[in-house]
């Protein structure tokens, strides 16, 4: 007879309650849309500064939009992005381009150029945005390929070493300009487990050692528990958020039904 187990919750510190107004991202109001195409609406929500917020939902729900509203590549049809209480949009362009220089971004493929080693990748980031020297540009290339356990590859090509790897050069590029906040979309996406679990250590890492704010889109259950300080749940079929905490907190006590479901992968 088939036998089905639960979804094992790693253990983890318990997170420290932020203060109110430790609010890095504030989320008030929104609306995303294609057109009259509405993707999610009234979203609000804050992401306090340290923490690792889970955006999580069905395929299809919204999670890769919000993101790029986040992020500064779609405006919204409604609503505000706040950064540290300053409107991302209400901003003039040459303001908003600033405040887009504090992201760190890792896609789901890892976007690395495949005719560049790991070092140029990191390297050609840093030079388009600052002045340095080109051999302290490549001290700093080398020691962000430290940071994410690939010392020894930096000449490397993308096409020479393993998915996993291609993640973790792809995040020492997102943070090659020390950004305040770091976004993920997907960083599990075609990873076997092991590798996944360590990306999942190295985002644990980079949040103990840098208080970065890390925002996580996401539908991996492993990766949700492991990491997750809050989290938002948004919903497909009302086309908005029905759930938001601490997604440990959200297993126990799920609001709906279909969080339940989510969070357990429909076993009962």
């Amino acid at each position: 007879m088939e036998t089905t187990t639960s979804i094992p919750v790693p253990q983890q510190k318990t997170s420290v309650v932020k203060p109110k107004d430790d609010v890095h991202i504030r989320v008030d109001g929104l609306t995303m849309a294609y057109d009259d195409l509405i993707i999610q609406h009234d979203l609000t929500f804050d992401i306090h500064r340290g923490e690792v917020f889970i955006v999580m939902g069905a395929s299809g729900c919204g999670k890769s939009t919000l993101m790029r509203h986040l992020i500064g590549l779609m405006r919204p049809a409604k609503g505000k992005i706040l950064y540290d209480g300053k409107d991302f949009w209400g901003m003039d362009e040459k303001t908003r381009v600033q405040m887009m220089k504090k992201f760190g971004i890792l896609y789901q493929s890892g976007a690395l150029w495949s005719s560049m080693t790991l070092s140029e990748n990191i390297s050609t980031v840093i030079e388009h945005h600052t002045d340095l020297p080109k051999d302290e540009i490549k001290d700093i290339a080398y020691l962000k390929l430290s940071l994410v356990g690939l010392t020894g590859f930096e000449e490397f090509y993308p096409s020479d070493i393993s998915g996993g790897m291609r993640k973790r050069a792809g995040l020492a590029r997102a943070m090659a300009l020390d950004p305040e906040i770091l976004f993920f979309d997907e960083p599990s996406a075609g990873l076997d487990p092991i590798s996944s679990r360590k990306l999942d250590d190295l985002i644990l890492e980079l949040k103990g050692s840098s208080g970065t704010t890390i925002i996580v889109v996401t539908h991996e259950l492993p990766s949700i528990f492991a990491i997750g300080d809050n989290s938002v749940f948004l919903d497909t079929e009302t086309k908005t958020m029905i759930a938001y905490g601490n997604p440990k907190e959200l297993l126990e006590n799920p609001p709906r039904p279909v969080v339940r479901e989510f969070l357990t992968r429909g076993e009962q």
